[in-house]
């Protein structure tokens, strides 16, 4: 997926992926999954994609900060 925020683009495709976390079991409607990308210009983004019951109803790109991004990784 790729999406411009900012007029920086995030591709999924062309970043380092960092880590990808699964929450509840495939067909789940409030399952979901997060996975932690890094840009080749070193910022942060979120790639999530849910079920229709959970946080992320839909695939989208969220920017992170290198702080949160380390929040996220800690958690």
């Amino acid at each position: 997926m790729k999406k411009i925020i900012s007029k920086r683009e995030y591709d999924t495709a062309k970043s380092e992926l960092i880590e990808k976390r699964t929450f509840g079991a495939f067909g789940d409607p409030a399952g979901y999954e997060e996975t932690l990308y890094k840009t080749e210009k070193g910022y942060f983004f979120l790639y999530v994609n849910g079920g229709e019951e959970s946080p992320y109803k839909k695939e989208d790109i969220k920017c992170v900060s290198a702080k949160k991004a380390e929040e996220w990784l800690a958690k």
